[in-house]
């Protein structure tokens, strides 16, 4: 793919947008139908290119990847007639008798960025929202998921006008190449360094961005929690995709009183989730690359093991693993995990837990498992997160009634159900007056009365 193919997919994806059919709601209803039918027929396909990429398995490939994209789609559909018509809203006192609406318009061309993690769900989700929104989009998926890339590709360009939707294969180049155009919104979700680069490239033509970031985000299980329940939702919310998830609990605050019996509880869960030797089980993920299984590994030297440890470089195999008798100032804290290894703090005083959380870049998800309300009411108010579970982790980002998005370091904007609607739309702001009468107030020349008026309505 050259820079001038790039160009002149962009150039086409403008005079389409100009043609006005996008804004048709008939039509993007029907290219949702189309979406979802494309993934339909598509669906073992995309659950053999997720296990190849990630050793998915096919639940996990079809709850957190396929299934969740049927429901956002269905909700857009549901929905979509009611979001697109301008809303009437009250019109100031200054300027009746005029009437004010706040009318719903897509941006244009749209960039849509995608990692690897989820490869698949973390393009189309976005996606689902530009479409609803009316815009055209060019899709970069990412090329460390190739199988998947692959299967991006198929479903978008064989079944979509290239000067609608367009899906990118390639690597660095293509990003380096696809960031250097103007486009008019660009959405991206990957780590906060590269994100960092995105908005700088989007700064040199004012592009607006959501960015989807990541961080470390804190888990933390207080001495009145359930320790049966917390303990497996948890280890499931940390170990599914092998760690690879950018809301998954990165370290653990524990109560000093229930330390012990939670490790074991949780050693309990690994078992029972992956069975006594999870480098045979067929519901336990592998790391993308040896890149990342590197790095992992070097995260590992640091602490004391006391769950897993276990490695198989050849298979990119790490085992879900607890780190205990660690230092904050230890490589493991200094870094998103973004794998299958699970660092614990104990403590006694949640306010020294709040304390930590608020001296470090805001996480994207802060999990709290406790029963008692007051305390529960006081992490909320005491700490700045994107989401927060209490008593569960990661289901929160599974609902199209929750936006999803980051604060601070983790992340700008938010998407999911209506959120993905309202990512991918301007909302122009409309006065229509009269023109039976014209007031003759706002005229020069000016004089004490008219002050006076103005003064009244402005008090």
């Amino acid at each position: 793919m050259t820079k001038e193919s790039i160009k002149k997919i962009i150039r086409n994806q403008e005079e389409f947008f100009k043609s006005y059919k996008t804004k048709s709601i008939a039509f993007r209803i029907d290219s949702l139908n189309k979406l979802k039918n494309s993934i339909k027929s598509n669906e073992d396909k995309i659950a053999l290119a997720l296990y190849k990429d990630l050793k998915k398995p096919k639940f996990e490939a079809y709850a957190t990847e396929i299934g969740i994209i049927y429901d956002e789609i269905n909700f857009h559909i549901k929905n979509l007639k009611k979001w697109t018509k301008p809303k009437k809203v009250k019109t100031h006192l200054a300027f009746l008798p005029a009437k004010s609406f706040v009318y719903p318009e897509p941006f244009g061309v749209v960039l849509i960025i995608s990692p690897w993690n989820y490869p698949f769900q973390l393009l189309i989700a976005p996606l689902i929202g530009a479409i609803s929104a009316g815009n055209c989009a060019v899709l970069k998926p990412s090329e460390v998921a190739p199988h998947t890339s692959a299967i991006i590709e198929k479903i978008v360009n064989d079944n979509f006008s290239s000067n609608y939707l367009f899906a990118f294969s390639g690597g660095i180049d293509i990003n380096k190449a696809l960031l250097s155009k103007k486009f008019d919104y660009i959405f991206f979700t990957g780590s906060t360094s590269v994100g960092r680069i995105v908005m700088e490239a989007a700064s040199k033509n004012l592009t607006p961005v959501t960015l989807e970031l990541g961080g470390k985000s804190p888990c933390i299980i207080d001495k009145d929690a359930n320790l049966e329940i917390s303990s497996k939702r948890a280890a499931w919310g940390k170990y599914i995709n092998a760690g690879q998830t950018c809301v998954a609990p990165d370290y653990l605050f524990i109560h000093k009183d229930v330390k012990d019996k939670f490790i074991e509880l949780v050693k309990k869960h690994i078992k029972e989730f992956f069975s006594d030797d999870p480098s045979q089980s067929d519901n336990y993920c592998r790391i993308i690359s040896e890149r990342h299984f590197d790095r992992l590994i070097s995260l590992m030297k640091h602490g004391k093991i006391t769950a897993g440890g276990e490695i198989d470089r050849k298979k990119l195999y790490i085992a879900p693993t607890i780190v205990d008798k660690l230092k904050f100032s230890d490589p493991v804290m200094q870094e998103e995990i973004f794998g299958p290894i699970l660092p614990l703090f104990e403590f006694d005083d949640l306010d020294e837990v709040i304390d930590y959380i608020n001296k470090n870049p805001k996480p994207l998800a802060l999990y709290y498992f406790s029963q008692n309300k007051k305390s529960q009411a006081k992490v909320l108010n005491e700490t700045s997160s994107g989401g927060v579970c209490i008593n569960d982790t990661i289901s929160h980002i599974a609902s199209p009634y929750l936006p999803f998005g980051g604060v601070g370091e983790s992340g700008m904007g938010m998407y999911h159900g209506k959120k993905s609607f309202d990512t991918f739309t301007h909302y122009k702001s409309i006065m229509k007056q009269t023109t039976r009468f014209d007031i003759p107030i706002k005229y020069p020349p000016y004089d004490d009365k008219k002050l006076k008026f103005i003064k009244m309505i402005y008090k």
